[in-house]
């Protein structure tokens, strides 16, 4: 198969329209209850009034569970009843929050939503990809892969703001969306991906695109008129580079193992997603966000 490497004049145009500040990402979803702690001191405020309800001291679980339409609270050893059923749970700025067995930067929402529990993690954008791109694709890959997997990821997520607006959030912490392990999946060189394409999206028409990805695409790229019936141009069939690995994903959009292939043999970030997306420029978000 002969490999026809696309050459481009980079050009980035700031996008004014979407400044995007922070995203909502459902971490539990109606539960029976939630174990929640912090790295270091954090606070408990009840959404409705703004009031301090209790602190967390730092290092310690707590267990959170629902109590009609309240929540409760095991502290000390006894559940205590907390009179409403929404807050919010803050630590320092360089705190960590944590449930589930793992760490998460930004803070916590907690709702009793009468089928249970959820947990919302409410984060900075560029934040939320730190703890996204190693979830998607290995830490020891290609690093202009990283690269292209955080603008991907990037411009997912701004697309689909809202897009699980019932369940109070914007995007689940799974394959559904995006996958998302926060903090504890960080890595020195995919946080320097996610920094080095700070604010970078892809647009089609300006507006910015859900740039679909997988994992593999066995070999061809789909159009998601082939796959989902839907017309968009900003996807098509192209050779996916991923000839050795079993197809795994819908195979719209990027190939995440075609991407890194791409890159070992020299494509930049940047070509290899004008590879795999057609009709695409690149924009920065709103800079007044990112001073």
């Amino acid at each position: 198969m002969k490999l026809i490497k696309i050459f481009f004049t980079l050009i980035i145009f700031v996008l004014f329209a979407v400044p995007a500040h922070a995203i909502k990402i459902g971490l539990l979803t109606d539960a029976s209850r939630a174990y929640i702690g912090s790295s270091q001191q954090a606070d408990v405020i009840d959404v409705r009034t703004n009031k301090l309800l209790f602190s967390m001291t730092k290092m310690k679980g707590y267990d959170f569970r629902t109590d009609g339409k309240y929540l409760t609270v095991k502290i000390a050893g006894k559940w205590t009843k907390l009179p409403t059923d929404n807050v919010v749970i803050k630590t320092a700025p360089d705190g960590f929050l944590t449930v589930k067995r793992k760490w998460y930067r930004g803070f916590f929402r907690v709702v009793n939503t009468g089928a249970g529990l959820t947990v919302i993690n409410d984060i900075e954008l560029e934040k939320y990809l730190l703890g996204v791109v190693p979830s998607e694709m290995p830490s020891s890959w290609e690093l202009d892969a990283q690269k292209a997997q955080a603008i991907a990821a990037r411009s997912y997520a701004v697309a689909n703001l809202g897009k699980r607006a019932r369940y109070g959030y914007d995007l689940n912490d799974t394959e559904q969306d995006q996958v998302y392990n926060g903090a504890s999946a960080e890595t020195a060189q995919t946080n320097s991906a996610v920094e080095a394409t700070k604010g970078i999206v892809l647009v089609c028409n300006n507006k910015v695109i859900p740039a679909y990805y997988s994992a593999s695409a066995g070999g061809r790229t789909l159009t998601a008129k082939e796959v989902w019936n839907m017309d968009v141009n900003f996807t098509r069939s192209v050779p996916s580079y991923d000839e050795n690995v079993k197809k795994k994903g819908h195979g719209v959009g990027m190939s995440q193992h075609g991407a890194n292939n791409l890159a070992k043999i020299g494509y930049n970030s940047y070509q290899i997603l004008k590879y795999f997306y057609a009709n695409t420029q690149f924009a920065r978000l709103n800079p007044e966000v990112y001073k």
